[in-house]
């Protein structure tokens, strides 16, 4: 374990059942405990989301088997998370999901969406995908220099390239102060893929990247002032969600919901999606375009909710804030969620002086 990271031990155990439902009372009952414990600790120092790409995505996966009559895509927004927050060491700053869009494309899903498009490639691309912001260009906006980074974390590795980050192959990293903060089951799945889970891939995303560069987590930890990294497999084998207290309350992201709707889904506007949870009785809808362990998904999006607690915003939706929250475009119609995120800002993004890293 790093220095400063804690060890957390509310969720130990409350899977080992053979009775999904009662893991779902164990989960339930476990983020009480952490909630309590988490909050009494403080919020986190800054906390912040910018908007870098937006892209297409099927419906059939974004809401796994209750899109109803929706178009054959939603829109995905991915964003940047910056968190800074207090250790023992000084201040931190985290970046969560710092995808590389720039470099990614070569994602087998990518590489045949283009290609389905055939000679209006190019015109599709300026009609779906929408590039407003490069990492790089987002850190600029508030402030931050690249050598001001510590960490990065993504919830998964589906379509990350973080060579350019850590450095690779011989190059130096652009991120030269940043380590890659990723469970051991996501780092060492990603090594030998099954070809259905390739295709969400990026080739090539984490090759030659320093051992050095990357600290593999075992266990739920908490980094330092309220902000914490809690295993919720399901998506992928090592998912996890960055859970953050703030201003706003405790905040959970990943990507095993595309949308709020997703994780309240009785109360979903969105053709389909009510009347399949009505229909089945389903809590939440699984973002499933790889359905590694679909219970599990399962399970960990009532965890996130438990976790979260509900929106101050509207209290029929949890204070959940995915990584890529589908967004609504008018060339896929209906698809715009009930109630959306949006971007957050939550403190003041400041630098700490070099003498102090």
């Amino acid at each position: 374990m790093m220095p400063g990271f804690h060890t957390l031990r509310h969720f130990d155990g409350a899977r080992d059942t053979a009775r999904p439902q009662v893991a779902i009372d164990n989960l339930r009952e476990a983020a009480k405990d952490f909630r309590r414990d988490f909050t009494a600790g403080g919020t986190v120092s800054a906390y912040r989301t910018l908007e870098l790409v937006r892209v297409p995505y099927p419906s059939r996966y974004g809401y796994l088997n209750g899109f109803g009559t929706l178009p054959p895509f939603i829109h995905l927004c991915n964003r940047l998370f910056v968190i800074q927050f207090d250790t023992a060491e000084g201040m931190k700053t985290l970046l969560a999901s710092p995808s590389d869009w720039e470099h990614q494309r070569a994602t087998p899903f990518f590489q045949r969406l283009d290609r389905s498009m055939g000679p209006f490639a190019a015109l599709g691309e300026k009609l779906v995908f929408r590039m407003t912001r490069t990492v790089l260009s987002a850190l600029d906006e508030v402030g931050l220099r690249p050598e001001d980074i510590d960490y990065i974390t993504y919830d998964h590795l589906h379509t990350q390239n973080v060579t350019r980050w850590l450095g690779a192959h011989g190059q130096p990293a652009l991120f030269p102060n940043a380590k890659l903060l990723v469970m051991r089951e996501e780092w060492e799945s990603a090594q030998a893929l099954v070809p259905w889970q390739a295709q969400w891939y990026c080739p090539g995303g984490i090759d030659g990247v320093p051992a050095d560069k990357v600290i593999l987590l075992d266990d739920d930890v908490q980094l330092g002032t309220g902000v914490a990294l809690i295993r919720t497999r399901g998506h992928t084998l090592g998912n996890h969600s960055i859970v953050a207290h703030t201003d706003d309350g405790v905040l959970v992201t990943s990507e095993n919901g595309v949308s709020l709707d997703a994780y309240a889904p009785e109360h979903s506007k969105i053709p389909g999606v009510a009347a399949y949870a009505r229909a089945t009785g389903s809590e939440v809808v699984l973002n499933g375009n790889t359905l590694e362990y679909g219970v599990d998904q399962y399970l960990s999006m009532i965890q996130e909710k438990a976790m979260a607690g509900p929106s101050p915003r509207d209290e029929r939706f949890p204070n959940v804030v995915p990584s890529s929250e589908s967004a609504g475009y008018w060339l896929f119609p209906r698809t715009t969620p009930t109630a959306q995120v949006g971007e957050l800002s939550f403190g003041s993004i400041r630098r700490e002086p070099s003498a102090a890293r």
